[in-house]
């Protein structure tokens, strides 16, 4: 009889998160939209917004006061029919079609046309299917992070970046939100968002490694608090659900393939410096919506402060 309470008590907790996520047409049909590709695909945006934060918890997470919406980090993550799991950081910098509105930097779809439009671009550069879509931006990535009582991580050189908010030394620090969103969004480094992309990586890494750990999900007292935080900021596409959102977290949690799109290399745009689709991108791709094995001279996974 107590078994029967606990296991009913916990699929109406699981629907009642589920019904408490926030959602969005992201992943909508149109016109040439690639067909099912093997394996399974998120989009995981990260949006520099700070509509839901207030000038107090602006200047405490050192976020400035941009208005609208661009952005911040485009990941796609590709769990493949067998096999380690792809954490693929896809440059905001790249020079691409975007559906409507000519060629222009990859992160301009989504100020162009939202989540739609973004999704729509990735998928007609890829020709892969975006299965999930999941977006979070700056006023959640702290709550979940310290929900989770932080994520200890190691950097090989110190950091100092006010705009960011950042002051670390190197060595292991135990970062709360407030530190963690300043590593994730600091561009002071020769390469930029090249090795800002590499840092976004890892730390999702270790973040879904301590969001899933025996110390989070065996204690109530971070696993309601990180549920609670992160069904508060994360948005999803309407077809998606609390159980995809936990799926997607384990396969985070152990050891995936990270890496940077490869491109054709710097090119001067209408846009300004920016980054070429190559022949590398393609050949990329082809083993993503394949669902093949990429080759290891295609994988980027080097660079960024975190260590692993």
């Amino acid at each position: 009889m107590i078994l029967l309470v606990l296991v009913v008590g916990s699929v109406g907790l699981l629907f009642y998160y589920d019904s408490k996520l926030h959602r969005t047409d992201a992943l909508v049909s149109y016109a040439g939209r690639p067909a099912d590709t093997p394996g399974t695909n998120w989009l995981i945006v990260g949006t520099d917004s700070r509509a839901d934060l207030s000038d107090e918890q602006r200047a405490q997470l050192s976020t400035g006061d941009s208005d609208g919406s661009r952005t911040d980090t485009i990941m796609m993550v590709h769990k493949p029919p067998s096999g380690r799991a792809m954490i693929i950081s896809i440059p905001r910098d790249l020079y691409v079609p975007i559906p409507g509105q000519g060629s222009h930097k990859i992160n301009a779809a989504f100020n162009f046309g939202g989540p739609q439009l973004l999704a729509q671009t990735v998928e007609q550069l890829t020709e892969v299917r975006i299965d999930h879509y999941a977006e979070i931006g700056f006023g959640g990535f702290d709550r979940v992070v310290d929900a989770v009582g932080g994520v200890t991580i190691c950097i090989d050189q110190p950091l100092n970046d006010p705009k960011a908010g950042l002051r670390l030394t190197k060595g292991c620090h135990d970062l709360n939100g407030r530190q963690a969103l300043g590593l994730v969004r600091t561009r002071a480094f020769p390469n930029a968002d090249l090795e800002r992309v590499v840092n976004q990586r890892k730390f999702l890494n270790a973040l879904m490694a301590k969001a899933t750990s025996p110390s989070v999900l065996a204690n109530p007292f971070r696993i309601i608090p990180f549920t609670n935080g992160a069904v508060d900021a994360v948005t999803v596409d309407q077809s998606d659900h609390i159980w995809n959102l936990v799926g997607l977290a384990f396969a985070l949690r152990g050891d995936p393939v990270t890496t940077t799109t490869p491109t054709g290399g710097s090119e001067y745009t209408d846009d300004g410096d920016s980054l070429s689709v190559g022949a590398n991108t393609e050949e990329f791709f082809s083993h993503i919506r394949s669902g093949t094995k990429v080759p290891d001279d295609l994988i980027s996974s080097s660079g960024g402060v975190i260590g692993r």
